[in-house]
């Protein structure tokens, strides 16, 4: 899939992106979804399903709060407070421990929800709020939205769907 370069591109990369990976999360059962069996984040370390997701709802819940703040011309902390682009290994296991109250049917509905508020966030965006300028160093939000987002989405499937052959 190309890089997203307008809100309808991000929009529909979204969207996609997301479905695609939901068709592959419902072919997990729910019983083996929080089985340490696939190449973790962190370098060395094995994650569950469940793991995966909770990664990606820290994510997208990140974005979303990255544009709130935005939005009430406060400052944002990137990636997240309390660390830094090289830590991002630490920041998984952060959203792993976040969301490891819940099951793999809650996991899939809190996912939902946040990838919703990504698409309506967007949606509430211009055209050249999100691509006309740079909002962190060069990135515009498009980019960076996107970056966090779609492109992590498709990620996720390829990890999923190779888990889910060596399940068979």
């Amino acid at each position: 899939m190309a890089v997203p370069a307008s809100k309808a591109e991000l929009l529909s990369a979204i969207a996609t992106s997301f479905d695609k990976l939901m068709q592959d999360c419902e072919r997990v059962a729910p019983e083996r979804a929080r089985e340490l069996s696939m190449a973790g984040h962190v370098n060395g370390s094995m994650m569950s399903p469940a793991d995966l997701v909770s990664y990606l709802i820290g994510w997208n819940e990140l974005v979303l709060k990255w544009l709130d703040r935005d939005d009430r011309g406060e400052p944002v902390d990137f990636p997240e407070t309390g660390f830094q682009w090289t830590q991002l290994g630490a920041l998984a296991q952060k959203f792993y421990r976040d969301h490891h109250a819940l099951d793999w049917p809650e996991l899939l509905l809190r996912l939902s929800r946040a990838q919703a508020g990504l698409m309506r966030a967007v949606a509430a965006r211009s055209e050249d709020e999100l691509y006309g300028r740079p909002w962190y160093g060069k990135w515009p939000k498009g980019r960076m939205i996107q970056f966090n987002s779609a492109s992590p989405y498709a990620n996720a499937r390829g990890r999923l769907r190779r888990w889910l052959k060596e399940q068979r």
